[in-house]
């Protein structure tokens, strides 16, 4: 469960306590400036004050997530481009259909990418109001 006791204070505690290293381990890989204490029932994080720099960093956080969501889409695009060619190459798909469908799929891409784009200036502006 995930409980905040405490304006700058968030609780985790799992279910299956053999999962508290991991957890704890994802949290601090994830390099989000946070330190992460076990008591071996719950762990606790303590949130920094949201300073200039921190800030700056959360925006950079972002932007990397954002970028990670744009290369999952390029990667479903070009995974969707091959079997739109296997399809056509195999004679299921006549050329007509194979070119419509890849148009359809690059506004689908297109329009995804918008959207992460908007999410994250979104998100920068939030996180860069004081």
């Amino acid at each position: 469960s995930i409980s905040v006791p405490e304006p700058r204070m968030i609780v985790l505690k799992p279910f299956d306590r053999s999962q508290m290293q991991p957890i704890e381990k994802a949290i601090m890989e994830a390099q989000l400036g946070l330190n992460p204490s076990n008591d071996g029932e719950i762990i606790r994080l303590p949130m920094p004050p949201l300073t200039e720099e921190r800030r700056k960093d959360l925006v950079k956080v972002a932007r990397k997530s954002g970028e990670d969501c744009k290369v999952a889409i390029r990667k479903a695009r070009h995974d969707a481009k091959d079997m739109i060619d296997s399809l056509q190459k195999e004679g299921d798909v006549g050329e007509d259909d194979a070119d419509r469908a890849r148009k359809e799929l690059e506004e689908v891409v297109k329009g995804g990418t918008q959207m992460v784009d908007t999410i994250v200036t979104k998100k920068e502006t939030d996180i860069l109001e004081v």
